[in-house]
Parts: C-alpha cells; sequence; structure tokens
C-alpha cells in the first residue's frame, strides 16, 4: 500500500488513504487506479506508492516503474476502451495545476471527434499559446 509521509504533508492525502478496491495493476512502486473525475472513457492515474510531490524527485527505479505501468495501463485501455490516440501529463506543482500533493501520471484516452480541433494537445494549458500554427 501507498506510504504517508505525514510529518510533511499533515493533510490527509487522499491517494495515501484509497481504497485497495481502487487499484487495478501495480507493480513495486506504483499502482494504477482510473480516475474518479476522468476526462474521458478510461482515464487512468499512476500513482507512486511512496508519498512524493515532483515527478523529478523519484528514484530511477521508481521512475522505470512508473513508464512499466503506463505501457500496461495503455494496453489495458486499448483493450476495453480502443481510443484512437492519448495525452499524457503530470501536473508537477501549484503553479502546474497540482491539486494533490502526491505524485501522478494521468493517461487520458482521446477519441476522435471528442475536440472539434485537437491539435496543439497538452500545449492548451496557456490558451493563448497553444494555437502556434498559421
Amino acid at each position: 500500500m501507498i506510504q504517508a509521509v505525514n510529518e510533511i504533508y499533515p493533510i490527509r492525502c487522499s491517494f495515501c488513504t484509497l481504497p485497495s478496491e481502487r487499484i487495478i495493476d501495480e507493480n513495486s512502486t506504483v499502482i494504477a487506479i482510473r480516475d474518479g473525475y476522468p476526462v474521458s472513457p478510461g482515464h487512468t492515474l499512476l500513482i507512486t506508492k511512496r508519498h512524493i510531490g515532483s515527478f523529478f524527485d523519484l528514484t530511477e527505479s521508481e521512475r522505470s516503474d512508473i513508464l512499466a505501468l503506463l505501457n500496461r495501463a495503455k494496453l489495458a485501455v486499448d483493450n476495453e476502451f480502443q481510443p484512437q490516440g492519448y495525452n499524457i501529463g503530470i501536473n508537477d506543482g501549484p503553479c502546474a495545476g497540482q491539486t494533490v500533493p502526491h505524485l501522478h501520471v494521468h493517461l487520458i484516452p482521446r477519441y476522435a471527434g471528442d475536440l472539434l480541433d485537437p491539435r496543439g494537445g497538452v500545449r492548451w494549458v496557456l490558451p493563448e499559446k497553444a494555437k502556434y500554427w498559421p
């Protein structure tokens, strides 16, 4: 299960207290769950078992485990939902939109027609900078 560091984060972390039945896959340092507020069908979160806030503070083992579980999660979503593409994202720090101070990676399936013009993808986090094409 996830290891909370309550001395650093005295607020109860929602990812450190996840019920085990939410876990759909895991490896030695990372779990996968379906997002509780999905952007699209199959939206999956990869969450470190160790309570850590930033991707840049991961150990090499944790980084490797996230990528390995990301690949497995993608295959599972492919099989269940058949998306046509993916966005993969990390909100690292409050200024980047991180609302839960526990590192997690979003695997967001994308479907043809879910946006009229999906060009720019993750660049839309700053809408005035997103459209760079003529």
